[in-house]
């Protein structure tokens, strides 16, 4: 019996193509996000893959195609758009989506594209995957400098005028730290970081309030997955939803202790940072 993986977030409309296609003879399993769907392609193998366009936002079915052809290469790929989505259709195609089906669409023509799909695979390569922690590396100006056009729309933080290299001189030493602990092996707990204790410190004498510093963390985490949403193509879907757990805990990690010499008035924090955990992040 294939095995095809259908997400969509409406629930109707969920429950009425699960019924429809496991009467055709499908093993049908049926989520409603893309962290779910993202869940089962890790775990299960599947013959196809359907899934909505905008899941709730638009263009997340691009994630769950791209994650289901990195890891199931073999899998036939159909998306469901609405009209016109011609921009979404094309990004579809560039990840290899093997169909863009435009809603609403017939039953019975669903059935008949997802018989002749399974009828008549098409053999994809593997697509070459990095690790987050290369992509972060390599992407890190483009992260940066996103983050900063994050921080300009922001009017509590531009209230303060800072050039660039005061405003974003904190990320490199940040970022090194992040890949660090990425690439430990799991469960690896987070560290002292030395360069969030100085930005705490230096963002407290710059006029900083607690809210702001807790608005450029937020932008930052905010930067980092944007980045990976722009390299999907590239992801190693097999160990992403770990990584994001990694990367979420270490912004907020570095947070906590930047938040710890901002209250403490007494005086600056040493600068020592350790050469072993610099050299692995850029290795």
């Amino acid at each position: 019996m294939p095995k095809l993986l259908l997400a969509e977030d409406d629930e109707a409309v969920r429950g009425m193509l699960r019924t429809a296609l496991e009467h055709d003879g499908l093993d049908v399993v049926a989520v409603a996000t893309v962290r779910e769907a993202l869940r089962c392609i890790a775990v299960q193998s599947f013959d196809a893959l359907l899934t909505d366009l905008h899941m709730p936002h638009a263009g997340d079915g691009f994630t769950v195609v791209s994650a289901m052809r990195h890891t199931h290469p073999q899998a036939a790929t159909l998306v469901l758009s609405g009209y016109p989505a011609l921009d979404e259709a094309l990004s579809a195609i560039r990840i290899q989506a093997d169909k863009v089906l435009v809603k609403p669409i017939q039953l019975a023509l669903l059935r008949e594209t997802i018989r002749e799909k399974l009828a008549n695979p098409v053999l994809h390569k593997p697509l070459p995957v990095q690790s987050v922690a290369f992509i972060l590396e390599d992407d890190l100006d483009a992260t940066i400098q996103n983050w900063m056009a994050l921080v300009k729309e922001d009017e509590d933080l531009t209230s303060i005028p800072l050039s660039f290299v005061d405003r974003s001189g904190h990320l490199p030493n940040l970022f090194a730290e992040l890949i660090y602990r990425l690439r430990l092996p799991p469960p690896a707990k987070p560290q002292i970081s030395w360069a969030a204790r100085a930005h705490g410190n230096l963002r407290r004498t710059q006029g900083y309030t607690p809210s702001m510093l807790v608005e450029e963390s937020r932008i930052l985490q905010v930067s980092i997955f944007n980045t990976l949403q722009n390299n999907l193509s590239r992801v190693d879907f097999s160990k992403v939803l770990l990584e994001v757990m990694v990367i979420a805990d270490e912004v907020d990690w570095q947070l906590k202790q930047a938040m710890v010499t901002y209250a403490d008035k007494s005086g600056p924090v040493p600068s020592t940072k350790s050469p072993h955990r610099q050299i692995s992040a850029i290795s």
